[in-house]
């Protein structure tokens, strides 16, 4: 890795964080940084940052499809309706990350997300509304730049938002990963191949928007 915080390969031009490992690229490459607004992918999204606490993020997407697996796809309308028995098994679940607390959430969350919708008409409407204006935004992203970013003025916020209605382990600097991680923000450094790719695709996205 060079001084400038980019990795450098045949295959092309990375932020540093994703190393050389082949599914941390794929990650790096395809999806952070691009934008969503499907209610399903949104749900896994957040999910899995909470998950992630503690943890590399790595290490959660070593285990995502085991996830997906263990949490029917991370279809809210099913994880809402899980009893007790079923964390049970999740504890078994080797798979996964066995986090009494976190599934606990995760469950929890599902509910909150059902109201949110009836609220808000749908989670992408509710969470884009907290998309940084662009004046908020840092003049230059380098690797010092990103490294400054653990939770924002608008992840603070969204935080705050969402824990107000009842969800769990959505603290700002969680809510700030989710944000990167869904396209909010793009925060591929300068240098990086992909950072001009995420915003064209920002550009051209159509940002749901709250009912009126």
């Amino acid at each position: 890795m060079s001084d400038d915080g980019l990795i450098r390969r045949e295959t092309g031009t990375r932020c540093w964080w994703c190393g050389d490992d082949d599914l941390y690229q794929r990650y790096h490459d395809t999806e952070w940084g691009r934008p969503v607004a499907d209610d399903i992918r949104l749900f896994e999204k957040l999910s899995l940052e909470g998950f992630q606490s503690g943890l590399s993020w790595l290490t959660i997407l070593r285990k995502r499809e085991n996830f997906r697996a263990a949490f029917d796809g991370f279809d809210f309308n099913k994880v809402a309706r899980y009893t007790e028995k079923k964390v049970e098994r999740l504890l078994q679940d080797t798979g996964i990350v066995r986090h009494g607390g976190k599934i606990r959430s995760t469950i929890n969350n599902a509910n909150r997300a059902l109201e949110l919708i009836d609220e808000a008409g749908s989670i992408a409407a509710f969470v884009w509304s907290f998309e940084p204006k662009p004046e908020n935004r840092p003049k230059r992203f380098d690797k010092a730049t990103l490294m400054t970013l653990g939770k924002t003025e608008e992840s603070t916020a969204l935080s705050k938002a969402l824990k107000k209605r009842g969800w769990s382990f959505v603290g700002p600097t969680t809510c700030y990963a989710f944000m990167q991680a869904m396209g909010m923000v793009n925060d591929h450094i300068e240098g990086c191949d992909m950072r001009s790719v995420c915003e064209e695709e920002r550009a051209a996205f159509r940002r749901p928007t709250l009912p009126q």
